[in-house]
Parts: C-alpha cells; structure tokens; sequence
C-alpha cells in the first residue's frame, strides 16, 4: 500500500494579516486553519503536528482560537478509526504554541520527533511566548522518559529517514529548527512544510508587494533571514509534488509553479486549478 496522507482539522486561528504575510492588510483580522496531518500506508500510523492546546491558549498572543468538540485530536483520529495510543511518531514541524499543544493527549509509548535544534530554540526565549510553559515542559517530561523523545540534527546530517518512505528535512527558516516532512506517495512526493508557508496564494501564487521575477513574499512570523525565508520557499516549490502548510489548503506544484489547490487528501482530487504562469516559463 502506497503511503498517503489525511489531513486533519484541528480549529481555526484569527490573528492579524500582516502576521501571515509581511506588510499585507495590517491591523486587519484573518481567520486561518490549523491543520496536522496523518500519514497512513506504512507499518503503522505517523502525526505530524498536535494543533494548539486550547482557544484560551491563544489569547497569550493577541489571537482568537476557534477549536470546538469535533477538532479534538481524538475526535480527529477516531474519523480515520484511531485512538492515540495507535500513533507510533508524532513528528513537529516545529513547537510553536499552535503545532505542539496536544502532545500530552499522547501515551509516552509514543516517541515524539522534533529537531534538537528546535526544542533548544524552544527555551531560548527569542520567541516567547510562542514556545508556552505547559507544551515545554511537557516535553522536559518526554526528555527524561525512556523512548518518549527522539532528536534529530537535520540542519547537520541532512535528510534522514524515519521509517521507509518518510523522511525529515532541515527547513531552514520560521523558526531556528523548523522542519520538513517528506513522504513519498504514489503520485510523488510530499512536502509538510509547516509554516515556512502561511498563504500559498499571497506568498508564492502573486507574491504581495513583490516585484522580481521568481521572488517569493515572506511571513510576518519568523526568527531567520529574509532571504533564508525565500530560499526555503524556493527549495520547497523546486523539490516536491505537493506542498502541505498548516495553515492553508494544500497545493500541487508542477515544474516549479502551483497549478492546483486540495482538499483533506493527498493525494487526491484538485479542488480547484491555478492556471496562471510562475516561477519559471511553461
């Protein structure tokens, strides 16, 4: 069986445009997913991303969380006939306050899977209060508990493989640690690319404010450079199939450009095309 991947609805999250993206529409208010994503096919099933820990959570950060009954992790994974207890890797993409908020929901049997890079990141206190107490130290419990935490080094031994198929990549921007989840299916391969992208449309597809051929707009969220913010998004457009942000669609990507948006699957059906030229000539 191919691996594939469903995506999971963990809330919404509104917050400020230009937090998104940079300079775009400032003091005006967005409402955004907050998506984790299931990989099944493999010998057992792997998460990446928890979403955040409750709306009141949030507040701490000037936003509004939108999570109700039906987005509870548990209630999320029971629609694809799982508990947690079955989840082997919960991978983060990073541990900002909305991807590693539920990890508690998990039993320590399930090994967490983060960038040491990150969880130092996590402490450092360049993001605060981005990184919350509760997420922390649970996973400080995780540290000192045999099996329950696995680090990796990305940015220095390059991709690694997790199981067959899944591999984790350095992202090389939002956040000191971010990292990439490739997962190979049968149509090519994916890329969970946490928040290196927020909006594919205003981002990549007509990049706001910029001018230059092949340029990529930024976030109004990040701990790198700028022009490690474009590099990475460059590398992720030249590199995948598909690309798989928390906090929008997913999208299809063919010699460099967008030419489809999707929906809960990938693969899976487009939901709607982008036809218009990018990145580099057709």
């Amino acid at each position: 069986m191919a691996l594939e991947i469903k995506v999971l609805d963990f809330g919404d999250i509104e917050l400020e445009s230009s937090f998104l993206v940079l300079g775009r529409d400032c003091g005006r208010t967005r409402r955004v997913y907050t998506y984790g994503f299931l990989i099944l096919g493999g010998d057992y099933p792997i998460l990446v991303d928890t979403g955040f820990r409750d709306n009141a959570i949030m507040e701490t950060l000037g936003m509004r969380g939108l999570s109700f009954h039906e987005n509870q992790v548990e209630n999320q994974l029971a629609r694809h006939g799982l508990k947690p207890g079955d989840i082997r890797y919960i991978c983060h993409t990073h541990l900002h306050i909305d991807h590693a908020g539920k990890d508690d929901h998990f039993p320590m049997t399930t090994t967490v899977v983060v960038n040491r890079r990150e969880m130092e990141h996590s402490v450092s206190g360049l993001m605060h209060p981005q990184y919350p107490k509760p997420d922390v130290m649970h996973l400080v419990e995780r540290l000192h508990t045999p099996g329950a935490l696995r680090f990796e080094d990305t940015e220095l031994t390059g991709e690694v493989e997790l199981i067959p198929g899944v591999t984790l990549d350095w992202a090389g921007a939002h956040t000191e640690g971010s990292m990439n989840v490739h997962v190979e299916t049968a149509e090519g391969r994916v890329t969970i690319c946490g928040d290196v992208i927020y909006d594919i449309n205003d981002q990549v597809v007509r990049p706001f404010n910029e001018i230059h051929e092949n340029e990529p707009r930024v976030t109004g969220n990040h701990s790198t450079t700028k022009r490690q913010e474009k590099a990475a998004i460059k590398k992720l457009l030249s590199g995948s199939k598909f690309l798989l942000p928390v906090h929008d669609k997913p999208a299809k990507v063919e010699r460099g450009r967008i030419v489809g948006r999707l929906d809960m699957e990938v693969p899976g059906p487009l939901r709607e095309t982008v036809p218009q030229r990018q990145w580099f000539p057709a």
